[in-house]
Order: structure tokens, then sequence, then C-alpha cells
């Protein structure tokens, strides 16, 4: 379950009049609402309430319930796509930069399991806040730059294979890192098996890396 708004965060003095403090507050409420009951289930008073902020002000600033859940959509893309621009994956070499960025995918979903939840929710709704939003098409365009660029100085030094797709690759990546963590209740219960426990993830996390760094390698001549 999402861990909710803590509204004992102190408010600061000129609060009714900082739109930024109060979006912010009201994003947080509903990443959490949204995370745990989906968009058909989140209600925006409970939302209102968990931000501590009057409702008009949610549909002053977001509209309706839709275009705050394709805002918060937005703003969870932004915070992973924003973590990999920020690991400089250029300043290391080619196979030392992959490992970076598959480390840490499967990081981010450890540590922002509302995002794992958010996807899955958007998926049942066949996408549609993810089509409207240009601004994510944009930071998708940038993210296959990065994983070509990648690619492109491994297969120059010849430590990758010459044929990988970078999207391809990278739906492999989220696959093998969202899966773990959006079927951690059912994979637990079937094999009688805690995935959720420290020493597993850790263990999970080395088994993704040797997985795709072993298919990425080139070939021995």
């Amino acid at each position: 379950m999402a861990t909710m708004v803590n509204n004992s965060q102190k408010r600061p003095a000129n609060s009714q009049r900082d739109p930024e403090w109060t979006k912010g507050r009201l994003l947080d409420a509903a990443r959490d609402e949204f995370a745990d009951k989906g968009l058909s289930g989140a209600r925006v008073n409970t939302i209102a309430a968990e931000a501590g902020v009057n409702k008009q002000l949610l549909y002053y600033y977001f509209g309706d319930k839709d275009g705050l859940y394709s805002e918060v959509l937005k703003r969870s893309y932004a915070e992973i796509r924003t973590g990999e621009q920020k690991l400089k994956l250029e300043s290391f070499p080619p196979e030392e930069a992959m490992t970076r960025f598959i480390e840490f995918s499967f990081d981010h979903m450890v540590a922002h399991q509302h995002f794992v939840a958010l996807l899955g929710d958007e998926n049942t709704h066949k996408a549609r806040h993810v089509k409207q939003s240009g601004q994510l098409i944009g930071m998708h365009e940038r993210l296959e730059k990065t994983i070509g660029g990648m690619l492109s100085r491994g297969r120059e030094s010849g430590i990758f294979k010459r044929d990988v797709d970078p999207v391809e690759l990278y739906i492999s990546i989220a696959s093998l890192c969202f899966f773990y963590h959006s079927n951690k209740h059912t994979l637990s219960t079937i094999f009688d098996r805690d995935v959720t426990g420290d020493e597993e993830i850790a263990r999970r996390r080395t088994h993704v890396v040797d997985i795709l760094m072993s298919y990425l390698r080139s070939d021995p001549v």
C-alpha cells in the first residue's frame, strides 16, 4: 500500500498564496491515492483531504480527476528520466555506463513502488493519458538517444554486439525490472518465498544485470 502524505508537514507561512506548494501537496496525495486505488477507485475528496487543501483548488489547478492523473503520470515519468540524465552515462566507458543504467532502472522500481502501480493502472486504460502528452513522448525520444549512444560506443569499442535495437533493449530492461515488483505478491505466494526481502531483491538485481550484460557482450572470436 502506498505511503500517504504526511499532513503534519510544516506549511509555509504564505501557503494560501503559494500555488507551487499547493500543487505539490495535491500531486503527492494524488500519487498515493492513484497508486493505491487506481484512477477508477481514487476519490477527489480523499486526495484533497490528505493534501490538506481545499477541493476547489484541485479543480482550479488540474481541471478534473483525469487532468490530475495525467499530471501525476508526467511527474512520475519525469522523475525516472531526470534520474537517468543525472547518471552522466556519457562520462563512463560503455560497459560501465550500461551497467549503471540497468542498476538505476531496477533501483528506481524498488524505491518508487507507486510508479510500478501507476504504470500498471495506465495500461488498463490503454495508455490513454500517455497518448495525450507530447511531453512524455519527448522524454522517451531522449531516452532512446541515450541508450543508442551507449550501444554505439560499445559497438565501436568491440564490446557490444552490432545488431541491438535501443528500443528493444529498453523494453527488455523495463520488463525485467518491472515484472519482479509488479508481481511480487503472486511470486511470493506461488514460490513460497518472500521476494520483497532485502537479500532477495539484491540477488534479483544482480541476476537482471548479468542477464542483460551477457546478452549485450560481443560473442568471442
